[in-house]
């Protein structure tokens, strides 16, 4: 789909990144993404006090209880040791504890505390409006669609890259 410039009534270079960008997927998706997180985390720093990583981490165990940090860390992109400075933090708050994992004793499983469970409860359901709010523009159908276009992206995820190098530029197997 191709829209003549000026048309969108958006601001010229968001018109510019939109339709003449070679790499549209990345721009489309780092500008909704942008559009849901600030907004969103302003209002969770605003409502609770913790900061995006933090958060994260609640919201995740309030997806899944008894995560591991590295599971967090993989599924959230965050660097193992800024979620590790959350999670402290969150102990700290008597937000979530730590436990060890009965199935391998070298790990700590992640759990949230009573006060925990009510923060990822009492906030979800602005995260759920926002979402709603911007799917709007979709069908049902589309909707559909999107959600299963973008889950097979995130299920190929662990066959990018973690980082670039002459290799990864170069488009060389490394193996």
């Amino acid at each position: 789909m191709s829209i003549p410039h000026g048309t969108t009534g958006l601001q010229a270079l968001t018109e510019a990144k939109l339709w003449r960008n070679p790499c549209w997927f990345a721009f489309r998706f780092n500008h909704i993404a942008l559009r849901y997180n600030s907004p969103l985390y302003g209002w969770i720093k605003k409502q609770t006090g913790l900061s995006r990583p933090e958060f994260v981490v609640i919201y995740s165990l309030g997806l899944f209880d008894g995560a591991l940090a590295r599971d967090i860390a993989i599924s959230s992109g965050f660097p193992k040791n800024t979620l590790s400075r959350a999670i402290e933090k969150l102990v700290s708050l008597g937000l979530i504890e730590k436990r060890t994992d009965a199935a391998d004793r070298r790990n700590q499983t992640l759990h949230l505390l009573p006060a925990g469970r009510t923060m990822f409860d009492d906030t979800l359901p602005q995260f759920v409006l926002f979402e709603e709010r911007m799917l709007q523009t979709l069908s049902p159908a589309e909707r559909d669609t999107l959600s299963n276009l973008l889950a097979k992206i995130v299920l190929d995820t662990p066959n990018w890259a973690d980082e670039i190098d002459d290799d990864t530029l170069s488009g060389k197997d490394p193996a």
